[in-house]
């Protein structure tokens, strides 16, 4: 059955540290590794496009198969935050879906800075397309079609199943449903950030990510023998060092915290920083606030 119209919110999700690999089947490449989904993330609305509405399209990006448009209007058409924008994720999630139409993204969440914005688009986008156009897939057929069109993108590797699971997902394997494996640090905390600008996720994803792998199995084997808060947070402080990804801004902001006592991290791949609890408040900050996620993304109503 087809509504036409749709809604979902994705959480956002901060990584605290991974490794990367990849696989020349998209839905088996991503990465390992653990991170926070938080009740900030973004809502995504579907429905069909406007008469004359044309897409931004991403540079380079491949032309689809007309024959798998639905509808008169043969377009993606992507709207974020009210600005028209281009999220070669979503244009991928529609592809593989063989529909078309109008997608309205909208977040609180700075953009390029670590919190899985495109992912969640990605997510939503598919979750919502599904309802909207009757397409009748399954949820893990609809987190794969997410995955791999971010990996497809090189715009991330383990946000989607991440945003997917919700609470404080730990990627033990990588991969999209079926291939990879999920668990979990069984809590809940008040989330603090404060963001200091973007970093480049294709650039890393796209650079030499040896030593950056290497240290995120270090951190991978660290939380698995003790699956708690502190030691994720610990956990990723060394990780962001032993990678070299660490921003001088960043680390005075994650100092700052560690000398009034809290416990803070830097968001991958982002100038970010989060704590756990109120440790940037308490380190003279005005940081955003919100809480960990209890679940993952749903449908909601419009």
């Amino acid at each position: 059955m087809s509504s036409q119209r749709a809604a979902a919110f994705v959480p956002g999700h901060v990584t605290a540290f991974f490794s990367a690999h990849s696989d020349e089947r998209p839905a088996a490449a991503g990465s390992r590794g653990a991170g926070l989904t938080l009740t900030d993330g973004v809502d995504v609305a579907v429905a069909p496009a406007e008469p004359g509405e044309r897409a931004e399209m991403d540079v380079g990006a491949e032309t689809p198969d007309e024959a798998n448009f639905s509808g008169e209007n043969d377009e993606v058409t992507l709207i974020l935050n009210g600005e028209p924008a281009a999220i070669g994720a979503v244009t991928n999630v529609f592809d593989a879906l063989g529909v078309r139409g109008r997608v309205v993204v909208d977040t609180d969440l700075p953009i390029g800075a670590g919190f899985g914005v495109s992912g969640a688009a990605a997510l939503g986008a598919a979750l919502a397309a599904n309802e909207a156009f009757g397409c009748a897939r399954s949820e893990n057929e609809l987190v794969r079609i997410a995955h791999e069109a971010e990996v497809k993108n090189g715009t991330g590797l383990g946000d989607v199943v991440a945003q997917a699971r919700g609470g404080v997902p730990i990627r033990l394997e990588p991969g999209a449903p079926g291939i990879g494996v999920l668990d979990g640090v069984p809590a809940r905390t008040r989330v603090e950030y404060v963001t200091f600008g973007e970093l480049s996720t294709e650039a890393v994803l796209g650079g030499d990510t040896t030593a950056l792998s290497a240290a995120g199995e270090n951190a991978l084997d660290r939380l698995r023998s003790d699956p708690q808060l502190p030691t994720l947070m610990a956990a990723a402080r060394e990780f962001a060092a032993d990678a070299g990804l660490l921003v001088p801004e960043v680390a005075e902001t994650i100092a700052a915290v560690d000398r009034a006592g809290g416990d803070a991290a830097m968001a991958m791949l982002g100038r970010t920083v989060f704590a756990l609890g109120t440790g940037l408040s308490d380190a003279g900050y005005d940081p955003t606030v919100c809480r960990t996620h209890p679940s993952g993304a749903r449908l909601v109503d419009e």
